[in-house]
């Protein structure tokens, strides 16, 4: 699959990015792909190109491009424990930069450079997103809901907005939460909140998971919890963007 280099002009300067997409020369769906907090890096690429495979355009913006290009802390190649504590230093303060108000602009920003590039066709997109990009995409997706048909998040705090934000979603939704990230109760409580927004949605448990486990360059990568990653996102995209 092809990969470009992008730049996504934002309210505040210039987000650098990239994209897969096949290589065929037809247009194609238009997928928005939030990293997690460790941004884009290799293993990134290898997600973006793996979906690009099944047909879709992917487009993966450096979330904190108002710090500099990706990467924008060296990260050793693989994100082990005993590198965390020291990543997260310096990972946090930009984190915690970016705010709520930050992401909707940005989000606007991503999605119509995404909606305008000559590979995607006319019509809705999806947003993924992983750990806090995870949050983002839930973010985005309820602030655009006629714009966004698919919604997925992968060991992401999508409840952090409480349950006022999720009843903005119109996009068909699948969470797969790590089973250490939040207890059978918190789960019933975020259905119940998907349930009274109305929207097709499944949630579940990746049983025996970690957070972070569709991360293959960190000690919490699971195998067959990212296979059941990849069997809940396609036949999502397939489904809701099938007249594309």
């Amino acid at each position: 699959m092809p990969i470009k280099t992008l730049h996504i002009p934002t309210a505040d300067g210039r987000a650098d990015a990239f994209a897969a997409f096949p290589d065929h020369g037809e247009q194609h769906p238009g997928v928005l792909m939030y990293a997690d907090g460790f941004g884009i890096r290799p293993v990134l690429r290898e997600m973006a190109n793996e979906l690009a495979g099944h047909g879709y355009y992917v487009l993966v913006p450096n979330l904190f491009y108002r710090h500099g290009p990706a990467p924008v802390i060296e990260l050793p190649e693989h994100i082990g424990e005993e590198a965390r504590d020291a990543v997260f230093a310096q990972l946090m303060p930009l984190i915690e930069a970016h705010t709520a108000e930050r992401v909707l602009s940005d989000a606007d920003a991503y999605l119509g450079f995404l909606t305008a590039q000559p590979e995607v066709g006319a019509g809705p997109v999806a947003v993924t997103g992983y750990c806090i990009g995870g949050l983002l995409a839930t973010r985005t997706a309820a602030a655009h809901p006629g714009q966004v048909a698919a919604l997925a998040a992968f060991h992401g705090p999508v409840g952090a907005d409480g349950p006022d934000s999720l009843a903005r979603l119109t996009a068909e939704t699948h969470f797969g939460h790590a089973e250490s990230d939040l207890t059978p109760e918190a789960l019933g409580e975020l259905n119940q909140a998907l349930d009274a927004a109305g929207v097709r949605y499944t949630s579940e448990i990746y049983p025996g998971t970690v957070h972070g486990f569709a991360m293959s360059d960190t000690d919490a990568f699971d195998p067959a919890a990212l296979q059941r990653h990849w069997d809940r996102l396609i036949p999502l995209l397939d489904r809701a963007l099938a007249n594309r």
